[in-house]
C-alpha cells in the first residue's frame, strides 16, 4: 500500500524528504574559538561551504497543493497548516556589542478577485519560477545591544518571543507559552560560548555555535551580491557608493578589524582562505588608548579623536625637512613619517599631552598599518577589491579616511578601500544564513527593499535609541524626545551619555571644522523580502540604469527639496488627519508622522548618504513609508474620490468631442489633453495653490487652452508619424502598451484613459500600472478597475476591452454613446506597478507588470514623478513616449532651462 507521501506531486515528496534529513549528514566544521589574535595570524585556514543545520522545526506538508500548473517543473507549493516557525533568529556575541538579525514574517495582502484572476490568466502570469518551497515575504532585523547589558538582551528576545520562531505578531510554536525543549538559535562569536548557559536557563534554548569566518564571509557575499548600494568608499570625508557587478565580484579580500586583523581571500561562496592578518587591531588602539588617556570606552575614546591634532606628536615629513615636502619620493609635508615620534625629542611627560591628540595619533598609527598590511596581501594575490569590516570601524570618519589613505598611497591609486553599510552584522547575517532553508541564497538585489522606520534607529557601531514594540509606544517615546520642524536637536535617535540606549535625541557635538564620528555613520534599516519583484524587462541595459534625474550628492540642490517638502509637510499631516476623521488619535499619530519624518530630513542634511544612495525618488518614498508607519494609509482618499466622480461627470461630452475629429486632430487633442490633466498633483506646491481658484474642471479647460506648441520638450511629430504614418503608407498598429498612470481625477479620467482608448481603437492591447500602495494623490492599481467600469457606462469601445481584460466580470454594461463603430476585443487591463511611491525605480516592479511586458512594444510614463524625477533619461527596448508637466520652477530649470508648467512630449524609438 502506497504511503501518503507517495500520493504527493514530486516537488512535494523532494521537500519532505528534505526536511527529514538526518543531522549526521551535514558536514562538521570545526569551530575556532576567534579570528585574531597574533599566535594564528599567518596560518591560513582554508573555508569549506557553510554548515547547514537540519535543527529547525519540520515543513508541515499536510493539504499542501500546488499553485497555478501542475506540470510547471519547480511550481509554487502552498503550505496551508504550516505554522510561522520559518521566521528566524541569529546572534553574534563580541566583545563588546551583540549583534541580532532576525526574520518576521509578513503576510501577503494581495486581494485575489475574479478581475485578477482573469488579468493573470490572460498574460499567461504564473509562479513557475519560484523556488519549490515558500519564500516567504517579510522583513530582516537587525538590531545591536552592549554586551555588558545582555540581559536587556535577552528581554528583547523574549518579549518579541523571538526564541520560540515568530515575531511579536505572528503566532508562536506553542500556544501555551510553554517552551520547547529542543529549540535553537544559531550564533557565532567568543559570547555564544560565554553566555550558552545564561541563554539556557533565562530563554530555554540552546545555542548552535557556527564558525566565526564561515559566517562572516557568508554575511559578506550576501550583502555584496543582494544589497544594490552596499560598499562604498571614504576618502577626505568624502562617501561615493560603488556600484559592483556580482559576476566580477570575486575574488576579493575581506579584511576584518576586531581585536585583532583577519585578512580572507573570498574566491566565491563557501570558497575562502584566511592568508594573513595582525595582532595590531582593535583591542591594541583601545588597550593603549585605555592606558593612555584613561578613557572608560571605546567609544569615549573614538570621540577624542574629533578635537585632537596629531600633529603635537607625531613627526610629520615637514618636521625633517624644515616644512617642505619630499617631493621625489611624493611625501608631503604633512605626511607621518613616525608615530609618536615628535615625543623622542620633547621633554614632557605623560599628563603634558592632551587626550585627543594621543588618541588621534594611535588610530592613525593603527589604521594606516592595516591599510598597508591589506594592500600589500591584495597585490600579493593580484586582488583589485578589498572591504573593511569590523567592530573596530564603527562607521567613523577618520577611521576610514585613514584606512583609505593608506590603500591609496602604496596602491599609486590604482586599489582602494571599500567598506559595508552593513558591516557590523556579517557575522550575525551568516549565522542566520546557516539555518537550513532560510530562504536567502537566490535572493537578488530587485527583491530587497530597505526601510528606515523610527524602530531601528541603529547606526555605525553604536546602540542608538530603544527597540520599540507597538505604534503607541513609539509615539509616547517621540512625543517625550524628538521635537518638531526646525527645532529638531539631533537627527539620529542616540542614547544619552550613561543609558544603555533606551533614552531619546542626544544634542549633536559641536561641528568646528572635524569629522564627525556620529554625522559619518550610516544607519542600518530593516530590509524587506519582497520575493515577486523583478527587474523590469524592457529596459535597454539593466546594469548602467539609473532611475534618479536628480543628483542630490549637490548639497545646494539636497537643500532645496529638503525644503520644499518641509514648507509641504503641514499640509500633508491636515490632509492625513482628515483622511482619519479628525480624531484624537489621528491628530496625535499625524503629530508624530511630522516628528518623524523632520527627523528624517535632519538626519539626511547631516549625512545624506545615512541611508544609502540618495535620490529624490529615495526622499518621496520615505516620506510616503513614514506615513505608513504611523497608519496613514491613504491619506487623499476623499479628495481622490471626490476628483474622480467630478471627471467622470464630464468624461462622456470630452469623448464626443474626441469622436467628431480626423484621427491627426484628434491624436494631438490626445496628448494635449495628457499634458494638460496632468497638472492635478497634491504634492506640488504651485498646483496646490490653483485648486484655491476654481473647480477641477475649469482648471483642467484652462491648462487645455494654454497647450501651444512647440512645448518645452516636443516630439510629437515622431510620435505621430510612428501612430498615423506618412502619405499612404500606415504603420503596423502597437501590439501592447504599457500606460503608467500618475493622480486621480482629471489626470487620468480625462488624460489618459481618452489616450488609452484610442491604443484600443488601434487595436492594441493596453495595460494601465496603478500603485501597488497608495501615495498623495496618485492613483492605485486597486482604485482604476471601478474607473474603468464607470467610464465603460459611456463608451462601447471601453466597455468591450474592459470585458476582453476581465475588468468588466459580473454584469454588461449597456451602451451610452449609440456608436455604430467597430471595436475589436483587444483587451484593457489594470496591474500593479509593485511600490508606492510618486516615482518609480524599473529595477523593482511588480511581478505581473513584468509578465504584462513580455508581449509589449510601447511604453507610456506619464507625470513628473514617474517620466522627470524619474526616468527621464531611462532606455528601453521598445518604443517609449514621456509626457508631464514641469510643475516646479526649480525642475524646470535644472532640466530643461525652462519655467513651470512647461511641457514634456519625449518620444524614443525602441533601441
Amino acid at each position: 500500500m502506497a504511503s501518503p507521501v507517495d500520493n504527493l506531486h514530486p516537488e512535494i515528496r523532494r521537500i519532505k524528504g528534505d526536511g527529514q534529513q538526518a543531522e549526521d549528514k551535514n558536514q562538521h566544521v570545526e569551530k575556532e574559538g576567534g579570528l585574531s589574535g597574533g599566535e594564528r595570524d599567518m596560518a591560513p585556514v582554508t573555508g569549506n561551504s557553510i554548515h547547514r543545520s537540519g535543527s529547525r522545526p519540520q515543513l508541515d506538508l499536510s493539504k499542501a497543493a500546488i499553485q497555478g500548473n501542475f506540470e510547471e517543473r519547480d511550481p509554487t507549493i502552498l503550505l496551508p497548516n504550516q505554522s510561522d516557525d520559518i521566521s528566524h533568529l541569529a546572534l553574534d556575541i563580541g566583545g563588546s556589542l551583540i549583534k541580532l538579525v532576525y526574520f518576521s514574517r509578513h503576510e501577503d495582502q494581495s486581494v485575489d478577485d475574479k478581475r485578477k484572476r482573469s488579468m493573470r490568466q490572460r498574460l499567461g502570469f504564473s509562479n513557475g519560477n519560484r523556488r519549490s518551497y515558500p519564500v516567504l515575504g517579510g522583513r530582516l532585523h537587525f538590531v545591536k545591544f552592549e554586551t555588558c547589558k545582555i540581559n536587556e538582551c535577552l528581554d528583547f528576545i523574549h518579549s518579541k518571543q523571538l526564541h520560540r520562531g515568530a515575531s511579536n505578531n505572528l503566532p508562536r510554536w506553542h500556544s501555551d507559552g510553554s517552551t520547547n525543549e529542543n529549540a535553537i538559535i544559531k550564533a557565532t562569536g567568543g559570547g555564544a560560548y560565554k553566555f550558552a548557559d545564561l541563554f539556557k536557563e533565562r530563554l530555554g534554548v540552546s545555542l548552535d555555535k557556527e564558525d566565526e569566518m564561515d559566517c562572516l564571509v557568508a554575511g559578506a557575499n550576501f550583502l555584496l551580491k543582494a544589497i544594490r548600494h552596499e560598499a562604498f568608499t571614504h576618502m577626505e570625508g568624502k562617501k561615493e557608493f560603488v556600484q559592483l557587478d556580482h559576476n566580477e565580484l570575486f575574488p576579493y579580500l575581506l579584511v576584518n578589524i576586531g581585536s585583532g586583523v583577519s585578512m580572507i581571500k573570498v574566491d566565491g561562496d563557501g570558497k575562502f582562505q584566511r592568508v594573513s592578518g595582525t595582532n595590531v587591531g582593535g583591542g591594541t588602539y583601545w588597550g593603549l588608548g585605555r592606558l593612555l588617556t584613561k578613557c572608560n570606552s571605546f567609544d569615549e575614546l573614538l570621540e577624542l579623536t574629533q578635537k585632537g591634532d596629531n600633529s603635537t606628536i607625531d613627526m610629520l615629513v615637514g618636521d625633517i625637512y624644515g616644512g617642505m615636502d619630499y617631493s621625489k619620493i611624493g611625501l608631503s609635508a604633512s605626511t607621518i613619517a613616525s608615530s609618536f615620534g615628535k615625543t623622542i625629542s620633547e621633554s614632557k611627560e605623560l599628563e603634558d599631552y592632551r587626550p585627543e591628540d594621543i588618541s588621534l595619533s594611535l588610530l592613525r598609527m593603527i589604521s594606516y598599518n592595516i591599510g598597508q598590511i591589506s594592500y600589500l596581501n591584495a597585490l600579493r594575490f593580484g586582488l583589485k577589491r578589498i572591504f573593511f569590516g569590523g567592530f573596530f570601524i564603527r562607521g567613523h570618519a577618520y577611521t576610514m579616511d585613514t584606512i583609505s589613505f593608506a590603500v591609496h598611497f602604496w596602491s599609486k591609486g590604482e586599489a582602494q578601500a571599500m567598506f559595508l553599510r552593513h558591516e557590523g552584522f556579517l557575522g550575525a547575517l551568516g549565522a542566520f544564513m546557516s539555518y537550513e532553508k532560510h530562504g536567502l541564497d537566490y535572493l537578488l538585489a530587485h527583491q530587497l527593499v530597505e526601510r528606515f522606520p523610527m524602530g531601528a534607529p541603529y547606526t555605525g557601531g553604536r546602540v542608538h535609541g530603544p527597540p520599540l514594540g507597538d505604534l503607541n509606544e513609539k509615539i509616547s517615546w517621540m512625543e517625550k524626545f524628538v521635537q518638531k520642524g526646525t527645532e529638531i536637536t539631533a537627527p539620529v535617535p542616540m542614547a544619552p551619555p550613561g543609558t544603555t540606549g533606551l533614552g531619546g535625541f542626544e544634542v549633536p557635538l559641536s561641528k568646528g571644522g572635524t569629522l564627525r564620528s556620529d554625522a559619518s555613520a550610516l544607519n542600518v534599516g530593516v530590509l524587506h523580502l519582497v520575493p515577486n519583484l523583478e527587474v523590469f524587462p524592457l529596459l535597454a541595459d539593466p546594469k548602467t540604469y539609473e532611475p534618479n534625474t536628480i543628483d542630490l550628492s549637490d548639497h545646494r540642490e539636497l537643500e532645496y527639496w529638503f525644503t520644499v517638502l518641509s514648507d509641504h509637510l503641514p499640509d500633508l499631516v491636515d490632509k492625513a488627519v482628515a483622511s482619519e476623521g479628525g480624531t484624537d488619535d489621528a491628530k496625535r499619530r499625524g503629530d508624530a508622522f511630522a516628528r518623524a519624518f523632520s527627523a528624517h530630513l535632519r538626519r539626511l542634511m547631516e549625512e545624506p548618504t545615512a541611508y544609502g544612495k540618495l535620490g529624490l525618488a529615495n526622499l518621496l518614498e520615505l516620506r510616503e513609508e513614514c506615513l505608513r508607519e504611523f497608519q496613514f494609509f491613504d491619506a487623499y482618499r476623499s479628495i481622490k474620490q471626490r476628483e474622480n466622480e467630478a471627471s467622470l461627470a464630464v468624461l462622456p461630452d470630452l469623448l464626443l468631442e474626441l469622436d467628431s475629429m480626423n484621427e491627426e486632430a484628434r491624436l494631438l487633442t490626445l496628448i494635449e489633453g495628457v499634458l494638460a490633466a496632468n497638472i492635478f498633483d497634491w504634492g506640488s506646491r504651485a498646483c496646490v495653490d490653483l485648486y484655491h481658484k476654481g473647480t477641477i474642471i475649469e482648471i483642467y479647460k484652462m491648462s487645455r487652452n494654454k497647450m501651444q506648441r512647440p512645448w518645452r520638450v516636443d516630439d510629437f511629430d515622431a510620435f505621430r508619424k510612428r501612430m498615423l504614418g506618412s502619405g499612404d503608407k500606415k504603420p503596423i498598429p502597437h501590439k501592447r502598451a504599457l500606460l503608467f498612470v500618475d493622480n486621480s481625477g482629471a489626470d487620468v479620467v480625462l488624460g489618459m484613459l481618452p489616450l488609452a482608448r484610442e491604443l484600443l481603437r488601434r487595436g492594441t492591447e493596453v495595460v494601465l500600472i496603478g500603485n501597488s500602495l497608495p501615495a498623495i494623490n496618485d492613483v492605485t492599481a486597486m482604485e482604476l478597475p471601478d474607473i474603468v467600469v464607470e467610464a465603460a457606462k459611456h463608451c462601447d469601445i471601453l466597455r468591450r476591452a474592459a470585458e476582453a481584460g476581465g475588468l468588466i466580470v459580473d454584469a454588461m454594461v449597456n451602451s451610452a454613446d449609440g456608436s455604430k463603430e467597430h471595436s475589436s476585443s483587444v483587451p484593457l487591463m489594470v496591474v500593479e506597478n509593485g511600490c508606492g511611491s510618486p516615482c518609480i525605480d524599473l529595477r523593482q516592479v511588480s511581478s505581473e507588470l513584468a509578465a504584462a511586458a513580455k508581449d509589449a512594444d510601447l511604453v507610456i510614463l506619464e507625470g513628473m514623478g514617474r517620466a522627470l524625477h524619474t526616468n527621464l533619461n531611462a532606455q528601453f527596448k521598445c518604443d517609449a513616449l514621456k509626457l508631464a508637466m514641469v510643475k516646479n520652477q526649480r525642475l524646470a530649470e535644472k532640466l530643461f532651462n525652462g519655467q513651470i508648467y512647461d511641457c514634456v512630449c519625449k518620444y524614443e524609438p525602441s533601441h
